[in-house]
């Protein structure tokens, strides 16, 4: 895959960016590189290799699932809201 400015253009469109002008050519490089590592993984033979598969034998660490509710975080997230009620933001509509 190629990465040139209508793909970067396309990509913007599509995640509501916008890279300046100053920058494109930055990144369309970083993005070339991405893909090009990305194409090397796919050359790999994982055929024998099981999916689960791990360099380490060590396990994610659990810890306890204790349910919180600091209320003092959600009204510093709700005051930086353009518009908000009773703990909720409140949006335009969009489906009529």
């Amino acid at each position: 895959m190629q990465v040139d400015e209508a793909l970067l253009t396309k990509l913007e469109k599509l995640s509501f960016l916008k890279v300046s002008d100053d920058k494109r050519e930055e990144i369309i490089e970083q993005l070339s590189e991405i893909v090009t590592f990305v194409d090397n993984l796919a050359e790999l033979d994982t055929e024998g290799v099981d999916d689960k598969f791990s360099m380490s034998d060590a396990q994610t660490p659990l810890r306890e699932d204790i349910p919180s509710c600091n209320t003092q975080i959600n009204d510093d997230i709700l005051k930086h809201a353009p518009n908000s009620a009773e703990h909720f933001f409140i949006v335009p509509k969009i489906i009529e």
